[in-house]
């Protein structure tokens, strides 16, 4: 293991993994498209969701996949997607239940992902874009692979935003002398009430096309009109 695991205990990278298998499995489990999904499509979408964030983290850090260095995250996320099968069957109708675990492990890997890049000397900037990266990436492939449209590039309820937010949140802790272990739980815990709050309220940021119309209506409102008399 690299020295990052003393901001990131393997315990705590381990229940991301496995909370984002489950998060993943119990999605994909209710999913209802054109071709459903057999059984290994439904781990496979647990495994990705809970082992993605990582992966991307550490890419963008250049760095070995903490991941591939240990049996345990791979078991895990297999485990935690069995158990989200099973979990599905029994509560497709709460979907509280889906959106609090999809928020929580938002924030984890989010928390995550910018207390490494901190740790690893990243500029403060860059270090809430590999948080928020790492956050969404999951979802992302998991999307792409099941295809479904992007989440974050439509117009939805601040997916990217709230995990942006807690990593902008953990930067500004830390400079003003918090811990990381400290500042990633408050990350963690904002991140995940703006998602489900913008889930429960249907908050989200303006359609680009409304945008877009109202830029024309302002620009063509300075156009004078000239009126002519009809004959």
């Amino acid at each position: 293991m690299d020295d990052a695991m003393l901001v990131i205990p393997i315990w705590a990278d381990l229940a991301a993994v496995g909370l984002g298998g489950l998060q993943g499995a119990m999605f994909a489990s209710g999913f209802r498209g054109t071709r459903h999904l057999d059984l290994l499509g439904v781990a496979l979408i647990g495994i990705l969701i809970g082992m993605g964030g990582g992966l991307i983290r550490d890419l963008l850090l250049n760095q070995l996949p903490v991941v591939l260095q240990s049996n345990w995250y791979l078991i895990t996320a297999v485990l935690a997607s069995m158990a989200g099968m099973l979990i599905a069957t029994y509560l497709q109708r709460i979907n509280w239940l889906i959106v609090g675990l999809d928020a929580l492990v938002i924030g984890l890997f989010g928390a995550f992902g910018t207390s490494k890049a901190l740790f690893l000397g990243l500029p403060e900037v860059p270090a809430i874009f590999v948080g928020a990266a790492a956050a969404v990436g999951g979802g992302i492939l998991r999307d792409m692979l099941m295809g479904l449209p992007v989440a974050i590039m439509h117009v939805g309820s601040l997916y990217a935003v709230a995990a942006a937010s807690g990593s902008a949140v953990l930067v500004v802790l830390h400079a003003f002398g918090v811990s990381l272990v400290e500042a990633a739980i408050v990350a963690i815990i904002v991140t995940t009430t703006i998602r489900i709050l913008a889930v429960v309220f249907d908050i989200s940021l303006p359609e680009q096309r409304a945008l877009f119309r109202q830029k024309v209506a302002i620009e063509t409102s300075q156009i004078p009109i000239v009126k002519t008399d009809e004959s």
